[in-house]
């Protein structure tokens, strides 16, 4: 089935395609349809009941008020058990772990929970932190000042902020410190109050790494830790903190363990069979 979608002009046309058409993609996604440009809108192709759902949360869109139609975005819900269950933790305990493979939403949910905890005032502000250790590359020889190398370690969590807040509050609210995204080390002597916390890439954390942003914990604070055990970047082989906090916090009153597997990702179906190749392949050498 077929569908045109009319809009009234251009400018519309725009404000409903978001960024890099992101706001289209997340709707053909939700709703398993195509969705292309049209002469007088849109144009909408799938089964008659996804392609009426489609048009149904397209016309929402449009009837929202301006600065909510610049979001654009349907809202951002988890789409698995598994997703589910980390979103429900996240609400319930003061530490969440969420470990699992790439792909499950492990830091778009908890960036998606921080800023919706931020417009309900429930904390204060949002701080988003990774450890910046060395993927195969050497800070050493990449361009630029200390904040220019550190940059690529840190895209991936404004890249989930930039899917769910426009622009300029954005950049307001990391002018007033509303908002901060700094790499592991600058959390050092710090105590963190009414504040949402996510560390992310924390399988590339040492044990004592993991023992100071946790020791940071002040009042009215929430923490998730997200983490990917099958692919720590630690030099000289060295023990994950992830592995140690796994052992020594599990049975702590507050902390919650969430593990995420390849029936919760969410990219391209090609993923999860990436993920289960390697899977046999490790279970194989480990058999060796």
């Amino acid at each position: 089935m077929e569908e045109i979608f009319y809009l009234q002009d251009n400018e519309q046309l725009k404000e409903l395609f978001g960024p890099y058409d992101v706001n289209l993609r997340a709707i053909e996604k939700e709703f398993n349809v195509k969705i292309t440009s049209h002469a007088q809108g849109l144009k909408i192709s799938g089964t008659k009941k996804e392609v009426l759902r489609a048009v149904n949360q397209i016309a929402n869109l449009v009837s929202r008020p301006p600065a909510a139609q610049r979001r654009g975005l349907p809202e951002i819900r988890p789409q698995s058990k598994g997703q589910k269950e980390y979103v429900e933790a996240i609400k319930k305990y003061d530490v969440v772990f969420a470990i699992g493979p790439a792909g499950t939403g492990k830091t778009y949910l908890a960036v998606y929970q921080a800023q919706e905890a931020l417009k309900a005032r429930a904390i204060k502000r949002i701080i988003l932190t990774r450890p910046a250790v060395e993927a195969g590359e050497s800070l050493g020889y990449l361009p630029g000042d200390i904040h220019e190398k550190l940059s690529p370690y840190l895209r991936p969590l404004y890249d989930a902020l930039y899917d769910m807040m426009d622009t300029s509050t954005i950049e307001r609210y990391v002018e007033k410190g509303i908002i901060e995204i700094a790499p592991l080390a600058y959390m050092r002597g710090r105590t963190l109050n009414d504040a949402f916390i996510i560390l992310d890439e924390a399988q590339n954390c040492t044990g004592a790494q993991l023992k100071m942003i946790l020791t940071r914990i002040g009042f009215d604070s929430r923490v998730v830790i997200t983490g990917d055990i099958t692919q720590s970047d630690l030099p000289g082989a060295k023990p994950s903190g992830l592995l140690q906090a796994q052992k020594l916090l599990c049975d702590i009153e507050g902390i919650k363990f969430i593990y995420l597997t390849k029936s919760d990702v969410v990219r391209h179906k090609i993923v999860q069979n990436i993920i289960e190749a390697y899977e046999k392949d490790e279970r194989k050498a480990y058999k060796t």
